[in-house]
């Protein structure tokens, strides 16, 4: 069996960060969050990074980090209330950033993964949401055409997992870790209990082990 365990750095390298690349980070106000690769990533030195998430946290937690660092030049998400640094640069014109409904988001990242071009979705008729954007008829009523995103390296964490990468997770950590693994062109996870192969019941399975490149040992 391909040897998934890495270290960070190496789990990083082997994914071909660089500077300018793409990432999908998971977690919900740093829940489901990796901080232990969040580490690694400043510890590249890596700048000009564009991220999917779905906030961007505290300024000292999670993707936070990334963001007062100043190693991230562009970000899709849906919300930056939580972090004060996060406004100051997007005021100042030092960082982009395309705001997103949440589960428009999702969606988005559902249909990468899946192969689709993009959604149709009601959400945003009428309001700034749909500027620039195409509008579709479908029996008389009017969508916006939102288009697929991922393809990045995607930084997810599970709560419980095996040597193979079969996953599961805990409370909201469900959110946007399973949509991200399957929008990761690489998949690199953090698992805090990390289980013989064989160990966890198919049942409990959540993220199969198929879409992940990569496995860091976590912590609780």
């Amino acid at each position: 069996m391909f040897e998934k365990i890495k270290n960070p750095l190496e789990a990083l390298r082997l994914s071909d960060l660089k500077d300018g690349s793409l990432l999908q980070i998971s977690g919900f106000l740093a829940d489901g969050t990796s901080e232990i690769l969040i580490d690694a990533i400043l510890e590249t030195g890596v700048k000009n990074l564009q991220l999917i998430c779905n906030d961007t946290s505290f300024p000292d937690k999670g993707i936070g980090r990334l963001i007062k660092n100043r190693r991230v030049d562009k970000i899709i998400t849906t919300h930056i209330g939580t972090n004060i640094e996060t406004q100051k640069q997007y005021l100042n014109k030092e960082i982009e950033i395309e705001f997103v409904p949440q589960g428009t988001l999702i969606e988005r990242l559902r249909a990468y993964g899946a192969g689709l071009g993009g959604i149709l979705t009601p959400v945003g008729i009428g309001t700034i949401v749909e500027e620039g954007k195409e509008k579709i008829t479908v029996n008389g009523k009017e969508y916006l055409l939102e288009t697929a995103i991922g393809g990045g390296i995607s930084i997810i964490k599970a709560k419980w997992g095996d040597e193979f990468g079969n996953l599961k997770y805990h409370g909201t950590a469900r959110n946007f870790n399973p949509v991200m693994a399957l929008a990761g062109k690489k998949v690199i996870v953090e698992i805090e209990n990390l289980l013989e192969l064989g160990g966890m019941s198919p049942d409990n399975v959540e993220t199969p082990g198929i879409f992940v490149d990569y496995i860091v040992r976590g912590g609780n």
